[in-house]
């Protein structure tokens, strides 16, 4: 089984969960020699949920292969497709299979925020029961890390990412780790950033009344029920964050200012049309901007966050984004001001 201990620092050595998914694949291929490895997680919401590959290897492949964040939920298999690996996640026990000189195990892998999935481990001859309780030990260690990680990088009231994990997943995306970059690369201009990729700010109008005249308890429950509305608003591969008090801010992928336009706006209304315990109604103004190549996350918000400032200002209750203001003389590209300074 070689060394278990090597690979339990390998897997655990990384902060980075798509890392520690194809770390995971490469240890497994390394102590077992199978034909193949795989981690699947589901994805989408209630019957629509389907089958994303977060890692891949095959016995001679060099790298592992995945589907991109971006994949279109309709083109990933549904999770009927695949039996056995449906009966691991809905059972939350190890499946085992066979197919003509292949078996297969399968190992449950639940996550409390990043969607339930299976390990998948293909091999000639079958997993003994001493391997496949190594293998088990290996997961609980894998799921237990991830665990560390959810507390360190997630908001502990809405479980949303937390603000210090947001330089990074902007960082990444524009990087040669995220699909934005790759997309450029290969010259497909649907995936721009300056048309694809979206930074929106929202802000919980008039919240200091809601914990004035209700009291902090109630205050979180409004915090705890928006990220719920966020989560059920928002696509599977969009980034969610609160950054703190009545602030959270989305990464979207769009595929045009109109269809970004349209997601903010399908949260005003929801939430605007949400009856909150006790409060009544709620509203939110949201600023939104499209994310540019270059751009630095303290740009691209300061963006976002002056398209709310313009909505705070002019009714709440709103939707903007920053560059139809810029266009329409409401605000001015930090470039174009005036300088205050004269030259002589």
């Amino acid at each position: 089984m070689g060394n278990v201990v090597e690979q339990l620092a390998e897997i655990t050595g990384y902060k980075d969960r798509d890392v520690m998914d194809v770390t995971m694949v490469v240890a497994m291929r390394d102590m077992l020699s199978p034909l193949s490895v795989s981690i699947y997680r589901a994805v989408g919401a209630g019957d629509d949920q389907r089958w994303m590959t977060r890692a891949r290897l095959a016995a001679d492949d060099a790298v592992a292969t995945a589907d991109p964040l971006s994949t279109p939920l309709t083109e990933l298999p549904p999770l009927a497709q695949f039996p056995a690996r449906m009966a691991c996640l809905q059972k939350h026990e190890l499946r085992e299979s066979a197919a003509g000189s292949e078996f297969t195990c399968h190992f449950p892998l639940l996550s409390e925020h990043d969607g339930d999935g299976v390990l998948e481990i293909v091999t000639r001859t079958r997993l003994s029961p001493a391997e496949q309780r190594t293998v088990s030990a290996i997961v609980k260690v894998y799921h237990n890390f991830q665990g560390l990680l959810d507390y360190s990088e997630r908001d502990t009231l809405t479980g949303l990412l937390n603000r210090k994990t947001f330089d990074g997943s902007f960082l990444k995306l524009l990087g040669g780790g995220g699909a934005l970059a790759t997309a450029v690369a290969a010259g497909d201009r649907r995936h721009e950033p300056s048309a694809s990729y979206w930074l929106g700010v929202i802000d919980i109008d008039h919240f200091k009344r809601v914990n004035d005249n209700f009291g902090h308890l109630i205050g979180d429950e409004v915090l705890l029920l928006l990220s719920r509305l966020m989560r059920a608003c928002f696509r599977y591969h969009d980034r969610l964050y609160r950054f703190g008090g009545e602030e959270f801010v989305v990464l979207l992928r769009a595929d045009n200012v109109a269809d970004a336009a349209a997601a903010f706006e399908r949260l005003r209304v929801q939430c605007r049309n949400y009856a909150f315990p006790q409060v009544g109604q709620v509203t939110l103004s949201i600023g939104f901007t499209a994310i540019r190549m270059g751009d630095t996350p303290a740009g691209a918000f300061d963006r976002a966050d002056k398209a709310v400032y313009h909505a705070k200002h002019h009714g709440r209750d709103q939707v903007h984004g920053f560059e139809q203001l810029v266009t329409d003389g409401h605000l001015q590209e930090e470039g174009d001001k005036e300088s205050d300074v004269e030259l002589f």
